[in-house]
């Protein structure tokens, strides 16, 4: 799945231009916290919630921020990934 970048969202689209997948992750001060994650119900189980993550921890690691994960998911997913909790 190809993932488009905004600041403090990355998203993914379908072919009819419907919102199929994003993360939002606003950021004060210096931390970009990670507080939406949805996946349309057809990709779901797809691990396409998973990839969100990862790139929205790759973008917030290039632009030098720290993470909060107030979405439930999000935190789920750093205590299943904890060589990436140093972001926290």
């Amino acid at each position: 799945m190809e993932f488009q970048h905004e600041r403090e969202r990355i998203f993914a689209l379908d072919e009819q231009g419907k919102l199929v997948a994003e993360v939002t992750f606003p950021v004060s001060e210096g931390v970009a916290d990670i507080d939406h994650t949805f996946v349309d119900q057809s990709l779901r189980g797809q691990g396409v919630a998973g990839q969100l993550l990862d790139a929205a921890v790759r973008q917030i690691r290039m632009e030098g921020l720290r993470a909060k994960a107030t979405c439930s998911y999000a935190a789920k997913w750093f205590k299943e990934h904890p060589d990436q909790s140093d972001l926290l």
